[in-house]
């Protein structure tokens, strides 16, 4: 069983409100649009999983890559940054789906939450909105939820955008 705490488009800060929700949390993955110092910021607070996004310099592209497929907790997890929501999605995004079959897909980029099924090809798409001070959302968003093995008690935070 494992706690995951998932956040994007953070544009160079790590909101206050990480550290408490995510306080119980095994690991982070961000999904892009991480900015200056948050990975380094966050890799202090917990082991974490990125990919970098269109705003990103390159040096996150040598530590992180475009697409993150992994395994944890026997689920295969695909996470980017643009990749689009179910019905929607990236052209390239979907074939990788189509080939690795992934139970968990994140995605960041829109700035808005979304948390869905997608019996299509049988997958959770997440994306935990935005938590930073660039875009047009009202309000920062956190997502959390425990891998047991599969995705149960997803929680979601939002809060006042500074």
């Amino acid at each position: 069983m494992k706690r995951i705490g998932i956040l994007s488009d953070t544009h160079g800060r790590v909101p206050q409100q990480v550290y408490s929700f995510f306080a119980e949390c095994d690991e982070v993955w961000h999904a892009g649009d991480c900015g200056p110092g948050v990975v380094e910021e966050l890799l202090r607070f917990k082991p974490l999983r990125a990919v970098w996004g269109n705003i990103d310099d390159h040096s996150l592209h040598y530590k992180y890559p475009k697409v993150n497929i992994f395994e944890i907790e026997g689920q295969k997890v695909m996470m980017t940054h643009i990749g689009g929501y179910p019905k929607h999605y990236v052209p390239e995004i979907r074939q990788l789906i189509l080939q690795e079959k992934p139970q968990i897909f994140v995605s960041g980029h829109s700035h808005i939450l979304k948390v869905m099924y997608d019996p299509q090809y049988q997958l959770l798409h997440i994306n935990p909105g935005a938590a930073g001070r660039q875009g047009f959302q009202k309000v920062d968003t956190l997502v959390r939820f425990t891998l047991d093995p599969t995705p149960k008690d997803l929680q979601i935070l939002d809060f006042p955008k500074l």
